[in-house]
Formats: structure tokens, sequence, C-alpha cells
């Protein structure tokens, strides 16, 4: 089925406590009464940059000085379909105002209700709420060693960990082993503020209230969204990341982008391919394989999250 889908530039734009700006929309309008992020439909021939300078302007009084890609969101409603292009504004000019006479807030983001945002903006709080870097863990030789390697990570200022421990790892260990391991993460990441998520076969994944990453081949099994306070998952191509949409994961990553060492058979993606399958989807992606933190910008510009790392992260 073809869509017309209108062309809005949207605006996430922070302040220096991390706050995001949130305006209500007017009674009697789409949608009247609901919380949004500022923006508007951009006008015939109008650059994404030049519209979100005349939306903020035009709306809340200010001028982006500092800005970059979020995310980009197709939805459907009854009445339209809309393609929403966020960019989150991290410094601006001038001091922000209800220009048009909306209501407007600052609002940390953990404390946004998706309850109250329209249908389409609600996966700008899930790409708000993730961190640019996201870590998993590799290789270890002891659980010290594995202390000294995620302390070292967090105090580089890692805020995403999936702690990734395979059926051959588990089955060369102990029980008790495997869950010092999982203690220790759990509690480094804890101490930290740190989100964390586990890839873990399924006889330990039910000894922890953590997060779940679903690898690709347990994601395609799953019919429905786990229970867990984050769910993510591995995908590959375009099937994996539709379905991982379809069940309602936080989040997905997607490889391999580059070529890596630890799988160099596979065939990398490159960076316009994981643009083209990041466009069609509506959830945040992080690039995996063979990216380090240099490249969290030219994932951002290819519509992805950041990155995700092993080896860049965890050495």
């Amino acid at each position: 089925m073809y869509y017309s889908f209108i062309h809005v530039a949207v605006a996430a734009v922070v302040n220096d406590k991390g706050e995001v700006l949130v305006s209500q929309r007017k009674q009697g309008t789409h949608l009247g009464g609901y919380w949004e992020f500022p923006g508007g439909k951009l006008e015939p021939g109008e650059s994404v940059a030049d519209g979100l300078c005349r939306e903020l302007k035009e709306e809340l009084g200010i001028v982006p000085l500092s800005t970059r890609p979020l995310i980009r969101i197709r939805h459907h409603y009854a009445e339209k379909s809309v393609l929403l292009d966020v960019w989150k504004v991290e410094a601006y000019s001038g001091n922000p105002a209800g220009v048009e006479g909306q209501r407007m807030e600052w609002r940390a983001v953990d404390s946004l209700d998706p309850g109250v945002f329209p249908p389409a903006d609600v996966p700008i709080i899930n790409a708000l709420l993730l961190p640019g870097r996201y870590l998993i863990t590799g290789d270890f030789i002891s659980a010290a060693d594995f202390e000294q390697r995620l302390s070292a990570a967090l105090r580089d200022g890692i805020e995403l960990v999936q702690l990734r421990l395979t059926h051959d790892w588990v089955q060369a260990n102990t029980q008790s082993y495997a869950l010092e391991i999982m203690g220790l993460c759990t509690r480094l990441c804890k101490l930290n503020s740190v989100k964390l998520l586990f890839n873990v076969p399924d006889q330990l994944e039910t000894l922890t209230s953590n997060g779940i990453h679903l690898n690709s081949q347990r994601l395609l099994k799953t019919k429905h969204r786990p229970a867990g306070n984050i769910v993510s998952a591995s995908c590959h191509g375009w099937r994996e990341l539709e379905h991982a949409q379809s069940i309602g994961v936080d989040f997905a990553v997607l490889s391999p982008v580059q070529k890596t060492r630890s799988h160099p058979q596979a065939q990398p993606m490159g960076w316009d391919t994981f643009q083209q399958l990041v466009d069609g989807i509506n959830i945040p992606v992080y690039a995996l394989g063979g990216v380090t933190a240099d490249d969290i910008e030219q994932a951002w510009r290819s519509g992805g999250q950041g990155v995700a790392a092993i080896g860049a992260f965890w050495n």
C-alpha cells in the first residue's frame, strides 16, 4: 500500500540538566491535550535543518546552535501519515517560551509518560533514554579480570551494558561461577546507575530481574515481548528488524556494519545499507561490527542510535 507522508521536523531540545522541553497541544486540534516535542510540517522545498530552525523560532523563540539526528519515525494515523524527522538540540540561543500560547515544561526524560504523548512521539522517548555507546562484554580470565574491565568501561562513561555469557562459556564453567559474574555485573552497574541487559542461557535468565537481550535466533522464535524492564535484540537484516519492532523491543543492534576480526568471513553491510534498513524502522538501532567510539557521528548521520561494541569498549 502506498502512503503519502507529511514530513515533519521535530526537536528534542535538552538543557544543561539533561531535561527535555515538551509542549501541550491545544484543545480542538489533532490530538489536542497530548504533550509533544516541538516542531512542524516542512514547507515545499524546505530542508529539515531550515524547517527545524523556522519552527523553533516560531514556536519557542529560540535559534538552534548545535543539533544532531536522533531518530526518524513513520506513523499512520487514521486521518494522515507522518514522517517525523527528529533532531536533538543540545545548544540554542534565546529563552524558550510558548510563543503561540501553548503550555510548555522542562521534564526529566525518565519521568516522561508515553501514555500522554501521541503514538508517533513515543519512540522519541526511548531514543532520548539511550546513550550513544553500548558495551557488550567479551572474554575475561577471572572474576577479578571481569571486574577490572567493566569498572574501567564504567569510569570511561559507559551507560548501557549487555552481559553476554554464551552457551559454550556456561557449559565450560560452573553455575555458581556464572551467578558470581552475573551478581558482580549487576552490583557494579547498579552502583553506577547504568542500564544492564543479560544475554545468557534461559536457565540463568530466570535468576535475574535485569533487562533481556535476545540473540537473532531467539528473537525470531519469540512471539511476544518478554518480561523485562528493557528488552533489546540482535538483528542482521530487515526480517529481524521488523520482527523486533513488532514484538515491542526497546532497541536493536544491527550487524555487521564493517569488517570484524571476530567474524572475518561475515560480509559487512556498510553504512549505506545500514541507513536504508534503519530508515524503515521506528525503534532505536545501534551499529555493531567493526565500529568504535569514533564512528558514533557516522552512526547518527546514518539514522542510528550510536555504536555497540565489544573490543572497542571492553579492552
